[in-house]
């Protein structure tokens, strides 16, 4: 058996940055975010969508909507009926 090192790619304040730069790109391209929502797919997506709409609210004041998207049923593999075959 191989044992794999995990390394650290950022740090907590490396990604809080990165998230603010990406939330005021956002908000850029965007024009503001009046006409703005955004959607996190389950698990993982869902906090990622509400940290940047978080940051996007010190940008604007605004609070961005966040929705969630399951995708569950659409996926391959265990997790959905694409499976069964």
């Amino acid at each position: 058996m191989r044992i794999v090192e995990k390394s650290q790619l950022m740090s907590a304040a490396e990604i809080d940055r990165t998230l603010q730069r990406l939330a005021h790109q956002i908000v850029e391209k965007s024009g503001g975010t009046k006409s703005l929502a955004l959607i996190g797919i389950r698990r993982r997506g869902v906090p990622l969508a509400q940290r940047i709409a978080r940051a996007m609210r010190g940008i604007d004041g605004v609070d961005v909507p966040v929705g969630t998207l399951d995708i569950t049923l659409y996926r391959g593999g265990q997790h959905g009926p694409c499976s069964r075959r």
